[in-house]
């Protein structure tokens, strides 16, 4: 036997028994670990792998990218870490753990008493942010989280430095896993109303815009991050089957998917995902079957656009957003086998088309012809990178045209789309 055939089976046979002995994580998995590519959700495992070896050889034209990630994570590196348990007042279950959003247009019309702590009753006032949303729950405090366990896992794999990578995992642990700190694997308080309603199921969004974000940062990690350990992943991957579970199962999760606009889209991405990661291959694989008549054949139209997102008074804005939805959605699909990029709906629909759609906008050849009230030319940036990686001639001759984001465009480091620009500013 070859020594390169002798080191194969040694592979295989290192990715049996590691698969035996971590429970969640498959023996591809493992063989996907030992050969140095990520087991990646949404990204593309291999295509950041071969990326990574254009760095090693100092590829110059990957160079500013990773200037500009590596900022990002270093402002990461002195916050931090974040918990559910630091809020002021805990979720009306009384269980400091549960996660609590609110829902941002309704406000308290009493001023808040020791017997009514909330100044309940709440009325909404539509369109006018109440600040306590941002720091009387947790939402602010997950997207840092989500955020810079992204940004420092990626910044990590591509520069191999230490810091990174116990910066990542500290702020996992603390909000997942330790203990006094995590939080439970539900949303059951997410988007509530004082004195109204307890949670809601478009709350489950709070997760679902970027928490796939997290489960590639996972999986980047469990690559062989120093710091990062075998109870670590296992923990990880039992928070992630108990939250897959709620979300099938749960009433506030079946209602969410029973959503016809980017909410639903935003469901399936994130169930697809965490099946994806969890091992439940084929739950993956057929929920992305299922967009292509679900999501995207009754949400885009033969033009390509977005009749809901239009109706919106940020049309931009959701425009892109929903297609962030679904372009992560086509991602997680390569990787299970399903090119949904390539259907075509009975009149003619397509992510193509409603790509194509948002070009002219997209590289100020035109203005943008439907109400916006903040428009952000750069939120379609990632949307156009998707599609012209995905065959579409028409956006690949508008990449040169866009506009970059804030802090740098990262398609070549992270080629998965992201949302941009932000509703609350």
């Amino acid at each position: 036997m070859s020594a390169p055939s002798r080191l194969a089976v040694l592979l295989v046979a290192l990715a049996a028994f590691t698969a035996g002995a971590l429970p969640g994580v498959s023996a591809r998995a493992t063989a996907h670990a030992a050969t140095g590519v990520p087991r990646t959700v949404v990204l593309d495992g291999s295509r950041l792998h071969a990326t990574k070896l254009r760095l090693d050889r100092d590829d110059p034209r990957l160079r500013r990218a990773v200037e500009a990630l590596t900022a990002r994570a270093d402002t990461w590196l002195g916050q931090g870490p974040w918990t559910v348990v630091d809020k002021p007042r805990p979720a009306p279950s009384g269980d400091v753990h549960d996660y609590l959003s609110q829902a941002p247009y309704w406000w308290p019309t009493t001023a808040p008493t020791a017997d009514n702590p909330w100044g309940c009753p709440y009325v909404q006032r539509d369109g006018e942010r109440n600040p306590e949303v941002d720091s009387g729950t947790d939402r602010r405090d997950v997207e840092k989280t989500f955020d810079a366990a992204y940004d420092l896992s990626l910044a990590w794999y591509y520069t191999g430095e230490r810091r990174y990578a116990e910066k990542a995992g500290q702020v996992l642990r603390t909000w997942f896993l330790d203990p006094a700190t995590r939080m439970n694997p539900h949303l059951n308080h997410a988007q509530f109303i004082p004195c109204k309603y307890d949670g809601r199921a478009i709350g489950i969004i709070d997760f679902s815009q970027s928490f796939t974000s997290v489960l590639d940062a996972l999986a980047l990690l469990n690559s062989g991050a120093p710091g990062w350990t075998r109870k670590d992943r296992t923990g990880m991957a039992k928070w992630n089957t108990d939250f897959l579970d709620w979300l099938r199962n749960s009433g506030f999760g079946k209602e969410e998917a029973a959503a016809t606009n980017n909410h639903g889209t935003f469901y399936d991405m994130q169930l697809a995902a965490l099946a994806h990661a969890t091992g439940d291959r084929e739950l993956a694989r057929r929920t992305v079957l299922n967009a292509r008549s679900k999501r995207v054949a009754p949400q885009i139209a033969a033009d390509g656009s977005q009749p809901q997102e239009l109706a919106r008074t940020r049309s931009w804005h959701y425009s892109t957003f929903a297609l962030v939805a679904h372009t992560r959605l086509a991602a997680i699909g390569r990787n299970v086998g399903v090119n949904l990029w390539a259907y075509r709906g009975p009149d003619g629909q397509s992510l193509f088309k409603a790509v194509d759609y948002l070009l002219p906008a997209a590289t100020a050849s035109v203005a943008w012809p439907h109400q916006e009230l903040a428009f952000h030319r750069y939120a379609a940036t990632d949307v156009v990178h998707a599609a012209a990686d995905a065959g579409d001639a028409r956006a690949r001759r508008a990449v040169p045209l866009l506009q970059e984001p804030p802090g740098g465009d990262l398609w070549a480091l992270r080629p998965a789309a992201e949302q941009l620009d932000s509703l609350v500013g």
